[in-house]
Parts: C-alpha cells; sequence; structure tokens
C-alpha cells in the first residue's frame, strides 16, 4: 500500500460535517473506505517506509472540534453495533494493540472503547512474562484472555511481544527456558507460523482477528517522553527504560517490518495506523472496527412466535393488575 494521497482539510471537512445525518450503512461505507488506506491485508511485499506517522492533512486549531465530533460519531456507531454483538452472542472481536512507548495505545483503547458496555468487553494487557508463564508455551498466556461469544477482547501488548522485544533483545530468548536444540536461525519464521495458525484457529471458530500498529515517529516520541517529564502527572507514565529502548528504534522497525509482513492475512489484517496525531488515530482505528464487525452481519436473535406470544401474555396480565 502506497503512502496515503495528500487531502485538501476543506475537503475532509465537507466529507465529514454532515456524518451525524448519515445512515448506519452509509456511516459503515465510510468507515470501510476510511480504514481501508491502513489496511494491510496480505503481507506479501509488506514495507513500513511506505506508511505515514502523519495525517495527511492538517487541520489546525479551528478542527479539533469537528474532529472529535468525527471521533463520537465512531464511538457512538460501535457502540450500537457492540450491542447487537452481545445479543446475537455467536462472534467474538480480537483486537490487538502494538506500538512503541508513547505511541498512545492506552489514550485510543480508552477513548475509542468510552461508548461500549463493560459488560461486553474485556482489556488485559502483557509485560514481562512471570515464571509461570515461561513454564508454558509463548502463546499460553494470552490464550486465557481470549474474549468469549459476544464480546470484544483487547490485547495491549499480547503473543507479538514474542516476535518483538525477545528478537530485539536475544537474551531474552536464551531465558526462555527452551531445549537449546530448538533455538536455531529459524526460530522466528517459525513463531510467525504459529502465530498465522493460531489466528486461522481462532478466526475458524468464530472469533475475529484485527491487529493494530500505531506507527509513531521517533521525533513524536521524543515530544511525548519530554512532555511526561515536564508534565507532573505525567510523570509516572515515564521510566528511563523507555528512553532505552528507543536507542533500539532502528531494530523495532525492522521487527515491526517483519512481523507485519509474516503475519497480516485478509483474514486477520494488520492496520498500520498514522500515530502523531493521537485524535486521527482514534478515528482510524474506530473506522477499523466498525469494519470488522460489519462483517459478521450482526443482527438481534429473532424471537419466535411462540415467544411472543407469551411476552404479550405476560404483558396483558401486567396491563390488568389492580393498583
Amino acid at each position: 500500500m502506497p503512502k496515503s494521497n495528500n487531502k485538501d482539510s476543506n475537503d475532509f471537512k465537507e466529507r465529514v460535517i454532515n456524518l451525524s445525518a448519515l445512515s448506519k450503512k452509509e456511516l459503515v461505507q465510510r468507515a470501510k473506505k476510511f480504514s481501508k488506506q491502513y489496511c494491510v491485508g496480505d503481507g506479501d511485499g509488506f514495507k513500513l517506509k511506505d506508511y505515514e506517522t502523519k495525517a495527511s492533512f492538517n487541520l489546525g486549531d479551528e478542527g479539533k472540534p469537528l474532529v472529535n465530533q468525527t471521533l463520537q460519531i465512531g464511538v457512538d456507531a460501535l457502540a450500537t453495533m457492540q450491542d447487537i454483538l452481545y445479543a446475537q452472542d455467536k462472534w467474538s472481536l480480537l483486537l490487538v494493540f502494538q506500538a512503541m512507548d508513547a505511541a498512545g495505545k492506552d489514550g485510543a483503547i480508552k477513548h475509542v472503547m468510552s461508548g461500549v458496555n463493560p459488560q461486553g468487553c474485556q482489556v488485559s494487557s502483557f509485560k514481562a512474562p512471570s515464571s509461570e508463564e515461561l513454564d508454558h508455551d509463548f502463546l499460553w498466556r494470552c490464550q486465557k484472555h481470549l474474549p468469549e461469544r459476544g464480546r470484544i477482547g483487547i490485547f495491549n501488548r499480547s503473543y507479538y511481544e514474542e516476535v518483538l522485544v525477545v528478537r530485539v533483545h536475544e537474551q531474552i530468548l536464551k531465558n526462555q527456558k527452551l531445549p537449546e536444540k530448538l533455538i536455531t536461525k529459524d526460530i522466528w519464521e517459525e513463531r510467525f507460523q504459529d502465530i498465522r495458525n493460531f489466528e486461522k484457529y481462532l478466526n475458524r471458530n468464530g472469533t475475529i482477528v484485527i491487529k493494530f500498529f500505531l506507527n509513531v515517529s521517533k521525533k513524536e516520541q521524543k515530544e511525548r517522553f519530554i512532555e511526561r517529564v515536564d508534565d507532573p502527572d505525567k510523570n509516572w507514565k515515564f521510566s528511563a527504560t523507555d528512553v532505552k529502548e528507543r536507542g533500539y528504534w532502528k531494530d523495532y522497525m525492522h521487527a515491526y517490518e517483519e512481523l507485519i509482513k509474516n503475519t497480516s492475512t485478509k483474514k486477520s489484517p494488520w492496520y498500520v495506523i498514522p500515530a502523531d496525531n493521537k485524535s486521527y488515530a482514534r478515528i482510524a482505528i474506530a473506522s477499523a472496527i466498525i469494519t470488522a464487525l460489519e462483517e459478521m452481519d450482526l443482527e438481534y436473535p429473532k424471537v419466535s412466535a411462540a415467544k411472543i406470544a407469551e411476552l404479550n401474555a405476560v404483558k396483558q396480565a401486567l396491563l390488568d393488575e389492580k393498583d
């Protein structure tokens, strides 16, 4: 997928200003068209350099209300679709978020999912594996947190860490208790294959998987790190380890390119989201989620004639009650 073409900001305003007047079908079609430009699909030939970190336009401060309005419309549509997903109780959706530090994963999850019923959504975060987790295969700890039917599961980092940080820092791999003869030059290709097979298995059992790489620039990350140091309320977010990992930027970009190229498929695609503008990134993410839910052909369960008759009888009994 080539870099997005530059769009005139006025054209963007014209396309989103009347979103609230669109029908559900029209809104979904807009979301599909918008998110498609960031969808990798089949990863063959993928190059990370072909994807921008910035939005293809700049609306400035005067455009912020318009962007917020657009996001809210997407959040409302997502909430409605999630309600049907929960009621239908057949499909589930797994959202995987991966990114460099300060790319905006937490904020994206918070804002995009703000309208979703907590009963139908669950968030799992994965950091360094525990000793118990190291005594199992690398997919085990994530399998325990897969979403049930009717629910949306969110992985804030995931099993993809095993072909990211573990690949960048080879010492971690050596400490994972694997038999030495299994640690070969083919281990990354083998893990890619395991991940593809795992996601194919989930698809075949009704769990749709879509993955987001929040593509933040090194320059923007630097500015956000400095902001976290300068703002006392954000000091807790900052760690010296974050800056240390920044020193491996090129290694991480190579690892991301390799994993996206090898694990993005038409049924479980990666979306490479320009993340230098947080609000824009959230709109793109919401659009991709709406697209995935729409493809499930969701509808509320049909009630039988006998059940309707029973409900009407109950209603009549309530109406006949004497105060």
